[in-house]
């Protein structure tokens, strides 16, 4: 069989892209989602899970173990966010999203400890550039994308070297489709904002062998906006 990736957050997005990247370099990928995907996996397979959930993460992880086999990527993307000033925030909104950013990888790594061990495989975790900036009223996702940074090096250490894990923060990547300005493309370094394919092709060399010295690393892919310097006119 050939190499097996597992894709949380792949049903659209960054994790479908990362799914359909992957899928063009041979790798049969298994896509978690609490959404069904746009296009189901080509050659893999869709699995509806709340990857938030131990439960959901152990039957996941069972299921591959019985089906595949085995693991060679885990690739944890699932993510979202809530903006409200923090007076409103509720603490199950705040739980909500640090359950799907960030406890999520710790339920799902620890799930796939021993597949991933077998294969000598590797994890790399979607993070984001507010892990290190913000925008007002997101202090869960920014706490949760801060934690999945600090984790993901952790994962590095306590699995190493059998497993390697790695983490990805994009910037501004446009997914939706909507038309752009050029002021939009031009306030980047880079000159544009960036494609899921950006990400996607990364995210592909960090869980191929050429990266097999590469581990614990964050990777900041935002067209260089968080080294600009930027002052109110």
């Amino acid at each position: 069989m050939n190499e097996v990736a597992l894709v949380t957050g792949g049903a659209r997005g960054i994790g479908a892209g990362i799914a359909a990247r992957l899928e063009l370099g041979g790798w049969r990928v298994i896509v978690a989602d609490r959404d069904d995907p746009l296009e189901p996996p080509d050659g893999g397979r869709f699995v509806c899970c709340d990857v938030s959930d131990e439960d959901a993460v152990g039957t996941l992880v069972e299921g591959l173990n019985a089906e595949e086999g085995r693991l060679d990527a885990l690739i944890c993307n699932a993510g979202f966010m809530i903006r409200k000033p923090i007076g409103k925030l509720a603490l199950a909104e705040w739980n909500s999203v640090i359950g799907t950013n960030l406890t999520s990888t710790f339920l799902l790594a620890r799930a796939a400890e021993t597949l991933l061990r077998a294969s000598h495989g590797a994890i790399v975790t979607i993070a984001s550039t507010r892990a290190h900036q913000s925008e007002p009223n997101t202090e869960s996702y920014a706490a949760s994308k801060g934690g999945l940074l600090a984790l993901t090096h952790a994962l590095a250490v306590s699995l190493g070297p059998d497993v390697r894990a790695n983490c990805v923060s994009p910037g501004w990547i446009e997914t939706r489709g909507i038309e752009l300005s050029a002021e939009d493309h031009e306030q980047h370094p880079a000159g544009r904002v960036g494609h899921v394919g950006d990400v996607a092709s990364l995210v592909a060399w960090l869980v191929g062998r050429e990266s097999g010295f590469v581990t614990g690393s964050e990777f900041i892919v935002d067209g260089g906006m968080t080294r600009k310097m930027i002052y109110a006119e």
